[in-house]
């Protein structure tokens, strides 16, 4: 099987942070931005999800889409009350639940000290973009994977955010290139990994 094949099956996370100032606590709710169109690295190359109108499928994640603790499926911490698209990033609004362990994880997400969202997610059909290529839609310049079409399958609180350009309240205007922080990569990039997310801690 091929790398390309591989990635037809292979689940894909992305890391984002949130912020304290978009909590309501009466409502245990949290509304955070979990997906953008900024590149990615991956190991086949730059990785950029498309949010053009049909591109991304959220109907597993509005129908039965869980709010999850580290990707931990047996972590279930609360439910996501809605997902949409708004400005070429994925938003949604998701409630905590009540029990001791969901509870734990709220209250330090309140607190401040849990700060990361990660969002993982399958990617049905790619656009291979050349070096100093176009991509269909014109809006992205190659070398790059463009996901024309995936489904986010779950939203997870996570300990090690990675990726400060979308998130609860995250300026639209922020920008930077994360590195993956994937099983098949190096451990340096771990490490470049938690120097970013101490860069941006505390948001904007």
């Amino acid at each position: 099987m091929t790398k390309k094949q591989n990635r037809q099956t292979e689940v894909f996370k992305r890391y984002t942070s949130i912020q304290t100032r978009d909590i309501d606590e009466a409502k245990r709710q949290v509304e955070l931005s979990f997906s953008s169109e900024e590149p990615y690295d991956r190991w086949f190359g730059p990785e950029i999800l498309s949010h053009k109108d049909g591109a991304m499928n959220l109907t597993r994640l509005n129908e039965i889409g869980c709010l999850l603790f580290n990707h931990d499926k047996d972590k279930v911490i609360g439910r996501i009350e809605n997902a949409w698209i708004q400005e070429n990033r994925g938003h949604a609004l998701v409630t905590f639940d009540e029990d001791e362990a969901s509870d734990l994880i709220y209250q330090k997400v309140k607190s401040g000290t849990l700060k990361g969202v990660s969002v993982g997610y399958r990617v049905d059909s790619w656009e291979e973009v050349s070096t100093g290529k176009t991509s269909s839609d014109g809006s992205h310049v190659g070398p790059c994977s463009v996901a024309l079409r995936w489904s986010p399958h779950e939203i997870s609180i996570v300990s090690v955010p990675a990726d400060a350009t979308v998130g609860v309240g995250r300026d639209i205007g922020s920008s930077i290139l994360p590195e993956q922080m994937a099983r098949s990569e190096p451990k340096a990039l771990y490490y470049k990994q938690l120097q970013i997310n101490q860069n941006y801690v505390g948001g904007k």
